[in-house]
Order: C-alpha cells, then structure tokens, then sequence
C-alpha cells in the first residue's frame, strides 16, 4: 500500500514520477500526488482519484519544470481519501516536503505538542504531523535535514518509509525506512527512490534497500551514505544487481495484469520448481530445507502463519504436510497469531507465507516466534524482501512479478514450494514410500502442462460468467484438499466483483448455509473424483433439491455430477494432493470475467493493496 517514488539527476522528474506511480499503482491507492522543485519554486499538486487525474491536474495547476522530485499514491489511513490529505505534505515554512508509506502511532501526542509550539494542520494525517516535526528540529537545534531527520524519527513511534526534501538544499533528498519498504536505485549521475525496483528498472538495474531503522541522504553527484536512525552509525550499503526486466511488470498485450498473470501460472509453477524438482532422478533440492532438514523434521509442530490468499495456500499445505511428513501442522492468521500469546517452543517450526514479503502482521509474526525460540523458514515472491531477511531459512516462489493485486500466480507457487518441502521431510523422514514419492514427482512435474490444457476452458467460464454476473450472492463448497480452494475462490469474486460470497466445507452446508440455498443462489462446487466424491454428490443432490444453481468442477470424464450440476468445468486427472493447483484456476477466470463484465477495475479493486505493511 502506498507507494513512494522520488528522483534527483539530469532527467524530466516530472517524466519519471510519473511513469514511477504508474508502475505503483498495482499496490493499490484512493489518491495521487507529486512535489518539483524547478530552482526556483517548490511546486505541489495533488488529488483524490488515480494517476491519470493528477495527471490533468498537473497540465492544468502547475508547470512541470526541475530535476527533483517526490510522487505518492496514497492508501487511507489517517483522514478520508481527499485533496488536502494526499501526499506530499508541506511543513509550516513551505520549506519540507514529505511523502510516507505507514502509520506513525503516537501522531496525536506529537501534534497537540506541535500546536503550543505554534503550529497549524492542514489535514488530518500523521505525515504532516511528521514533517512540522522535523522542521521544529531543525529550527531549535540548527542541524541539517538529515539530522532532523533522525532526531524526529527517533521520537516517533510507528512504521514508516519515507522521502524528505528541502528547498533550501534542492540536491538531496533525505529517506528512511521502519517496516515499510524502499529501494534506492542507482544510474549514471542520478538516483531513484521507490517502494519497489518496478519504477526505475527501465533506467537501471542497480539498487540498495534499506533495512529495517536506516536511513540515508541521497545526493546529486555523491555516494550513498546509509545510516543507523537509532544511533547515527554508518551501514556499509549492500548495491544489488536487480533480477528484473521491463517486460515482466507490464500487461504483455493482455487486457488486465491479472487476466496475464492467471495464464503465467504453468510458466511460474515450471519456475518454481526449477531446479528444485528432479523427477527422473528422485530428487528435491532444496537449499533452505536441505541444510535444516534435521531441525524441521523433529519438529513437535509446524504453525503456518499467512493473511488472506497467502493463508488459504497455508491450509493447503496443512493437508500436504500432515498426509505426507506426519507432523502436526496449525495454521494461523498472521494478524490474530501476533496478538493472541500463542504457547510457542523451541521445538517449533513456523513457516511464514507472504507473497510481497513485506507484510506487516507476517512480520510481527516472525518476530514473535523468533523471540519464543522457534525456527522460522520463509516462503515469498521477493527477492531481497523483509521477510527473506528476517526468516532464519527460506524458499522463493520465483512466480516473477505479480501486479493484479488479487493474487492468482502467488497462491498456486505457494502450494508448490511447500509441496515440495513437504515431499522431501516425507522422505527423509519414511513416512512416504519411495514409489510413492517419485510417484508425486512425476505428478507434480506434468502440473503446468495440466494447467495449459485447463486455460483452454476460458470460452466456457466466460459463459457461465455471462449467466451470473448479476447474482449477489454466491456460495463455493468443497472437501478436504479443496475446501481452502473454495475459500480462496470465494475471495477472489469478493475482491475483483464486490459480489458477496463465502466458501465452507461441503459437509458444513447442512448446519446452516443451506438455509440460503434457492433458486437465486449460485453454488459452485469443487467434486473432483478423489477423496469423498460420493459425500459431496450428495452434497449436490442436498443443493439442487433446493433448487440451487450450481457449478460444479469436475474430474475429466465424470458423468455423475454432470446430470445434475446446471454447469461443469472439467479439470484434468492428477493425484489428489495436487488437485487445488487445478481447481483454483476456472475460480479465478470465473471471478475475472464477472468483474470485467461489471464493469470493475480488476487490477485495482478499490479499498485494497496489494502489500499490506501497515496494521
């Protein structure tokens, strides 16, 4: 959420904030801003609304003029979505101007502070309580901004990243980052600022992110210098070549980065296991498993801690872990675990899921368990991310960038890095036969050619899309292996259509969602032909005495759920533990062409962010 550009060199800053928001919308935002300092003039112009109106309000408002620059897309948090709260924020002089991913906590103890000092708020944000901050400090005890900077956030509680610059001094612009992320990228003569690489990767490759409580004074025509806000001691900053092209962020002729994203899944899942996954000899290599192998196999349980689709892959694995490596697995909201004084032990393993790798809650999550003593093993998208840093071992999905903010790619690589860790403490530790075990090998390795074949039912999803796109209300049903499937089906209508629906466990219909079933209400129901067929065919005959409408996904060649389902979606063979990496996809093409054929925003639904780094 949020998202942070900002650019000090010999280029059109306007022309590179600019097209650095545009690479940030995915995050998700409800308002747009930016700050140009031209040498002469500090100029401001922002709005409720997206890219695209700060644009016309940019050609209309300001001239676009300088070589410095702060943009921002804002996520509510402090005060509506509007004008005056967007960022950036001026200080009181009009000298400072900020933007701020985060939330500072004890912005209302600050604030009435500031105003016996004299100060006056324009908005009801934490950011302008910031900035005014910082201009106090700079004004009572004489120091630089970048000092200013450090002494002020030392006083504040919270998270943040931020970009600070001064008028006075229009060749550097001052960062730091708590929680939040923020990258550095570095090109000839010039330097960028963004909460990802994804702004500046046309311009270079090369790129510091700071680290949890740094910050560091970027300057036209100097080196980098990061350092300690809690101690002003100097970090020796790690530059990174960075693995990402141009391409990989940007729509590819689809009409939606989600739409292109759903068909990347077979190329993402082979990547994935790439390396990893040798079925013609028996193999999984697994560098952060292999060298903990003994650690994570005596474990007394393995917790799970996830928020959303990320903890949906997270029941997934609940199954796959307990039928294949027999041990004991929990799986917990991220969000609630932090909270609730979990008995955790030194004899645990909790693996944290998160495809940003930058999620607030998971984080705090690690940290607590750490803290407990438990070992902690990462699973996430990104490379170089908080959580990659954080965790005591991981594994990355390698699903390369993933922009629609409904996760689709994130949730079936998720399953397949735990599949394959789970595979391998099987083996290790017995619980799975040999044959058994390149058995699912081989299953898994014929996963994305399953999936392309599937994609080839997009004509006949469109379809059933066009029937219910005006329903209200829908209910997904599955068992087992896919009851998350029907979870993370129902969120995924809910998050792109705004259309209500929930998932269960099919058995669960009968003690009290079957009180809803008629003829207006569409059920879909995962029946694949593994685990207890015949208990969700019953299932079905319970729905459609009802008269419901219902969807049914089916095994290839099934003909019993046919006769009564009033829709079918056919999915491929492949051993039972595999099926959610299959049955997930129709779910995810059906919820995106309600929502296109609603007329909604897929990319961009409102109210949400893609990563979630506040509370």
């Amino acid at each position: 959420m949020c998202g942070i550009v900002g650019y000090i060199g010999h280029r059109d800053a306007y022309d590179v904030v600019i097209k650095g928001l545009k690479r940030l919308e995915y995050r998700g935002y409800d308002s747009a801003g930016i700050a140009l300092y031209d040498g002469e003039a500090l100029k401001v112009c922002k709005t409720k609304g997206k890219v695209v109106d700060l644009e016309k309000k940019v050609q209309e408002s300001i001239t676009s003029n300088g070589s410095i620059g702060i943009g921002h897309t804002r996520w509510a948090t402090h005060g509506q979505p509007n004008d005056t709260n967007s960022h950036p924020h001026l200080s009181n002089s009009g000298n400072l101007a900020i933007i701020h991913n985060g939330i500072i906590e004890n912005y209302d103890s600050l604030r009435k502070e500031l105003k016996k000092r004299g100060y006056t708020f324009q908005s009801d944000t934490d950011t302008e309580v910031l900035v005014n901050l910082i201009e106090d400090v700079i004004k009572n005890e004489g120091v630089k901004l970048g000092k200013a900077v450090q002494i002020a956030l030392n006083q504040t509680v919270g998270a943040y990243a931020i970009a600070v610059f001064d008028k006075r001094k229009p060749d550097e612009i001052v960062v730091a980052r708590l929680g939040s992320p923020l990258a550095i990228g570095i090109g000839d003569n010039e330097y960028f600022i963004a909460s990802d690489a994804s702004p500046f990767i046309a311009y270079t490759n090369n790129a510091i992110y700071l680290e949890d409580g740094e910050m560091a004074v970027v300057r036209h025509g100097k080196e980098v210098k990061v350092r300690k806000i809690l101690n002003d001691s100097e970090v020796d900053a790690y530059v990174q070549e960075l693995q990402l092209n141009l391409e990989q962020i940007e729509k590819g002729g689809y009409e939606h980065f989600m739409l292109k994203e759903i068909y990347e899944q077979p190329n993402a899942i082979r990547d994935t296991y790439r390396g990893r996954l040798l079925a013609d000899k028996g193999i999984i290599k697994m560098a952060g498993v292999d060298d903990n192998l003994d650690r994570i196999s005596k474990a007394n349980r393995i917790l799970i801690v996830g928020c959303g689709t990320s903890w949906h892959a997270g029941l997934v694995a609940e199954y796959i872990f307990e039928d294949m490596a027999r041990i004991p697995v929990e799986v917990e909201y991220a969000s609630e675990f932090r909270y609730r004084n979990p008995v955790i032990t030194e004899n645990d393993v909790v693996i944290a899921i998160s495809q940003s790798g930058e999620t607030a809650d998971t984080m705090a999550a690690i940290k607590l368990a750490k803290e407990k003593g438990a070992f902690v093993f990462g699973v996430c998208n990104v490379v170089g991310s908080s959580i990659s840093r954080e965790t005591m071992a991981g594994a990355y999905t390698h699903a390369g960038p993933e922009i629609g903010v409904a996760s689709t790619k994130a949730f079936t690589t998720q399953i397949t890095v735990l599949t394959l860790m789970a595979l391998k403490l099987g083996k290790y530790k017995g619980t799975i036969s040999a044959s058994d075990f390149r058995l699912h090998l081989q299953a898994l390795e014929a996963i994305p050619q399953k999936v392309e074949k599937l994609l080839q039912s997009d004509k006949v999803i469109k379809e059933i899309a066009e029937t219910y796109k005006n329903t209200r209300n829908c209910i997904y049903l599955g068992r087992g292996y896919n009851f998350p499937v029907a979870l993370e089906g129902a969120l995924k209508l809910k998050e792109i259509s705004y259309i209500h629906a929930e998932g269960y466990p099919a058995a669960e219909m009968k003690h009290g969602p079957i009180a809803l079933i008629d003829e207006e209400m569409p059920v879909v129901v995962i029946a694949v032909r593994k685990g207890h067929y015949e208990k969700v065919v019953s299932n079905i005959q319970e729905i459609k005495s009802r008269k419901g409408k219902i969807i049914s996904v089916v095994t290839e060649g099934d003909t019993e759920v046919k006769e009564l389902a009033d829709h079918v979606i056919e999915i491929p063979e492949t051993i039972e533990s595999f099926t959610p990496l299959l049955t997930t996809i129709p779910l995810q093409l059906l919820s995106y062409h309600i929502a296109v054929m609603l007329g909604k925003n897929v990319d961009q639904p409102r109210n949400l962010a893609k990563s979630v780094t506040v509370e």
